[in-house]
């Protein structure tokens, strides 16, 4: 990775492996990861041009991961949950096809947060969200009608996933009018929710095989999360 340094009149790109940095009179320390790999920055610049709008470091940190777990993926849908609620923050790109195919409000947990997320677990009976790689699964009709189960691919982080009965459905609580009347989405019981009305065509772009990640800037899965932090020795143990 490259810090980037503005002075007043220069911009200076500095590769390091760990940058210490003043910060309101205490020292803040930035872990750096290693260099981008191609397909990783190949990936980042396809999803930059899809989503534009979207948080660079969320962008970044999807190839990063997706990269290292699938490198030939088809689809990924990008949760950021570093943004409130009542924003669009989940974008599924087709990246074969070169296309997003959506640009949607997600849900969070109970236990994460009221307009914002702020915790996270992998607990069972948390109603929290989860951050990390998820692996999509089959669909199937459950209490909330036409869902999508995950797989949580990072240990300690979202493996519960499953066990937990984390999945994508929809829910009449995440919607505009929703919004308007309180100022942000609804939530679930950890689930990452969607609109009832693009349930089906959501899901299905992204059942079997597909890949979901949720972002947060939280320091401690950053630093230890296998799939950000992935040499060449790792992409091949995990192909």
């Amino acid at each position: 990775m490259v810090l980037r340094l503005k002075t007043s009149a220069l911009l200076i790109s500095l590769p390091l492996s760990l940058v210490t940095l003043p910060l309101q009179g205490a020292t803040f320390f930035a872990s750096v990861a290693s260099t981008p790999t191609f397909e990783t920055s190949s990936l980042h610049h396809q999803l930059k041009q899809l989503a534009p709008e979207a948080t660079p470091d969320a962008l970044r940190m999807a190839a990063q991961a997706l990269s290292c777990a699938d490198p030939n993926a088809e689809r990924l849908a990008v949760i950021d949950f570093s943004l409130p609620s009542s924003e669009t923050r989940m974008w599924v790109f087709d990246l074969h096809q070169h296309e997003l195919l959506f640009e949607e409000l997600v849900s969070h947990g109970q236990g994460s947060g009221d307009a914002l997320a702020e915790t996270f677990s992998n607990t069972p009976d948390s109603h929290q969200s989860s951050l990390g790689l998820f692996r999509t699964m089959n669909s199937y009709y459950g209490r909330n009608g036409y869902s999508l189960r995950l797989d949580g691919l990072e240990p300690e982080v979202n493996d519960l996933a499953f066990e937990r009965a984390i999945v994508i459905h929809g829910a009449d609580y995440v919607s505009e009018d929703f919004i308007r009347q309180t100022g942000r989405l609804g939530r679930s019981q950890g689930c990452p929710a969607v609109r009832a009305d693009i349930t089906y065509p959501l899901i299905n772009s992204l059942k079997e095989e597909q890949y979901v990640f949720a972002y947060y800037p939280d320091p401690e899965w950053m630093a230890t999360s296998t799939f950000l932090n992935c040499d060449s020795d790792t992409q091949l143990a995990q192909r």
